[in-house]
C-alpha cells in the first residue's frame, strides 16, 4: 500500500505542468465573489479529465460545484478556493508596482493556487483509490465567494457538507506550517438611511440628511469600541455618500459594516448592539434606515488530531528548494513593501517556546523565501481574521495547512502577493500542498482510527453545540459591488 501512495503523490509531480498553466490561467481570469464562472469552468475540467463526477451550482450558489470519485466510507472532503479580490490588478512575476488593468481584481489571497492544488490533492486521493480498489469516497468540495461572501456558510447553510467524516484544506502563504487556532466569527451588514432632498442654503430645514445619518452612526460605533471585548473588530466602509453637491441636502446614503468576534454569539450581541446606533442615527435625523444583512461565518473548531496527520506528511514530504532566480525575485519584492512588518518577530512570538534553535536560526538570517518547515503546534489563540471554513468545522472535523507560494514577509491582499503567485514559485507550492494533502486523505482511508479519534476530538470540542449558520434563511449570496 505504501508504495501504491508514493505511486499516486508521484502523480502529482507528473502533472506539474498542467496544474501549473490552470493556475495561471485562473490568476489570469481574476473572477471575484460569486461571479467565478471561468475559473470554476477550468477546476470541473480538471476534474472530470481524471475521471470526477462533476456537479454544478449545488447549494443555490451558481459557482459552486462538487467533484465526486469511489463509493462507500470513509467520505473525505477536500476545499477548494479560486476567487480574487477587487482592486489588486498587477502583471504576474513583476516586483515593481504595475496594475495590468488600474482598478480591476487581482489573486492578492493566491487563491488560484488553492483551488488548483486540492484538485491535485484530490486526484492523487482518486488515484490511490483505483489502484488499490479500496472503498471511500473522495469529495472536491469548490467554495467560491470566500473573500467578503462567506460562500461555504452558504453552502453549509444548504447542507453542503452533511456525511463527510473529515475536511482538508490549506491556504497559500509566506511559511510551511500547520494553520492551527480559530478565527474570528462575523456578519457583514449593509444600513442604509434614507433622508428628504432639499436646497442646503434655501430650505435647509426642509431637508433630512442620509449622509448626517451615517456619519452619526460612524460617530456612535467609535464610542462603543471602547466597550466591546479587546478581540473584538468592527469596521465600515462608506458605499454612498448620497451624491457630489454639497447644496443638496444627501436623500441617501449606505454603509457597510464588518463585525468580528471570537464566538457567533459574541458577534450576534454586537451585531445587535451596532444595530441600535443604527437605528438612533435615524432617530436623530429623522430618516429611514433599512438594515441590510450580506453575509456570515463562524468561528473555526480545530481538530489537534487532523493537524497532525497533516503535520506527518509536511515532514515527509520534502519542501520546495528554490534557485538563485526565484529567490533574488523574492528579494526585490520584499525590497517593494511599504510598510515591511518583522516576520521573524511575529513568528517567534507566535510559536514561543515552540520555536526550535534550527528555524530560528533561519528565521535570523531573514531569508526571502522561507525553504522549511516550522515545528508544529496546536493553538487554542484566536487571530485577527476571518474564514468561511470555519462553519464546514463546525460540520465536521477540519484542518488546514499552509504552504509557501510567496516571498517572506509578503502582506496579504497586496499587490505583491497578486504578482508572486504567477510564478514558478507559487507552481512549487502548489505542488508541495496538493502531495501533503493527497497523502493525508489516503492516510485517513487507510488508518480509520486517526479518524475515528478526529471525529471524538470533534464531538467534544462541540462541547454539546450543533451547527446554526449565522446567515438567516433567505439571505442570498451577491457579487461584490451589487450590495
Amino acid at each position: 500500500m505504501e508504495q501504491m501512495k508514493k505511486q499516486a503523490l508521484a502523480g502529482v509531480d507528473a502533472k506539474y505542468d498542467v496544474y501549473a498553466e490552470a493556475n495561471d490561467r485562473i490568476w489570469e481570469y481574476a473572477e471575484t465573489a460569486f461571479e467565478e464562472f471561468k475559473s470554476m469552468e477550468t477546476l470541473c475540467e480538471l476534474l472530470e479529465q481524471n475521471g470526477f463526477a462533476v456537479e454544478k451550482g449545488i447549494g443555490n450558489l451558481a459557482t459552486a460545484f462538487k467533484g465526486t470519485y469511489g463509493s462507500g466510507n470513509p467520505v473525505i472532503g477536500i476545499l477548494g478556493e479560486y476567487d480574487a479580490l477587487s482592486g489588486l490588478s498587477q502583471e504576474g512575476g513583476n516586483p515593481v508596482k504595475t496594475p495590468i488593468i488600474p482598478g480591476a481584481p487581482g489573486h492578492g489571497c493566491g487563491h488560484n493556487c488553492f483551488g488548483v492544488a486540492s484538485v491535485a490533492a484530490a486526484v492523487a486521493a482518486k488515484e490511490y483509490l483505483e489502484a488499490t480498489g479500496k472503498e471511500g469516497t473522495v469529495i472536491f468540495f469548490g467554495t467560491p465567494g470566500e473573500e467578503g461572501g462567506s460562500g461555504k456558510a452558504f453552502m453549509a447553510r444548504e447542507g453542503v457538507f452533511d456525511g463527510i467524516d473529515a475536511a482538508i484544506t490549506w491556504h497559500p502563504g509566506t511559511t510551511n506550517c500547520i494553520m492551527t487556532g480559530s478565527y474570528l466569527a462575523n456578519v457583514q451588514v449593509l444600513y442604509k438611511f434614507k433622508g428628504v432632498s432639499a436646497h442646503a442654503a434655501g430650505d435647509p430645514h426642509l431637508g433630512r440628511s442620509a449622509l448626517d445619518a451615517v456619519e452619526l452612526m460612524n460617530v456612535g460605533v467609535q464610542f462603543l469600541r471602547e466597550h466591546m471585548i479587546d478581540a473584538a473588530r468592527i469596521h465600515y466602509a462608506i458605499l454612498d455618500t448620497g451624491g457630489y453637491s454639497p447644496n443638496v441636502v444627501q436623500p441617501k446614503a449606505s454603509v457597510l459594516y464588518l463585525i468580528r468576534a471570537p464566538k457567533n454569539a459574541q458577534v450576534q450581541e454586537l451585531y445587535a448592539r451596532v444595530n441600535k446606533i443604527a437605528q438612533g442615527a435615524a432617530m436623530m435625523t429623522e430618516t429611514e434606515l433599512e438594515i441590510d444583512f450580506v453575509k456570515a461565518c463562524s468561528n473555526m473548531v480545530i481538530n489537534s488530531t487532523l493537524e497532525k496527520a497533516l503535520y506527518k506528511n509536511m515532514e515527509a514530504i520534502p519542501v520546495p528548494t528554490y534557485t538563485e532566480e526565484e529567490k533574488a525575485f523574492a528579494a526585490a519584492i520584499q525590497k517593494s513593501y511599504e510598510n515591511p512588518g518583522d516576520e521573524y518577530a511575529r513568528l517567534m512570538e507566535e510559536y514561543g517556546d515552540h520555536m526550535t534553535p534550527e528555524v530560528e536560526e533561519k528565521l535570523r538570517a531573514r531569508p526571502s523565501l522561507n525553504d522549511f518547515l516550522m515545528p508544529f503546534i496546536t493553538s487554542n489563540a484566536v487571530a485577527p481574521g476571518s474564514t468561511d471554513v470555519g462553519d464546514v468545522s463546525w460540520v465536521a472535523p477540519t484542518a488546514q495547512m499552509q504552504a509557501v507560494t510567496t516571498a517572506a514577509g509578503t502582506p496579504g491582499h497586496s499587490w505583491q502577493y497578486v504578482s508572486c503567485n504567477k510564478t514558478s514559485i507559487a507552481h512549487k507550492g502548489v505542488i508541495y500542498a496538493g502531495k501533503v494533502m493527497g497523502a493525508t486523505v489516503i492516510d485517513l482511508i487507510d488508518n480509520p482510527e486517526v479518524l475515528e479519534a478526529a471525529k471524538a476530538e470533534h464531538k467534544k470540542r462541540l462541547g454539546g453545540d450543533s451547527y446554526i449558520c449565522p446567515i438567516p434563511a433567505g439571505v442570498a449570496p451577491r457579487p461584490i459591488g451589487k450590495l
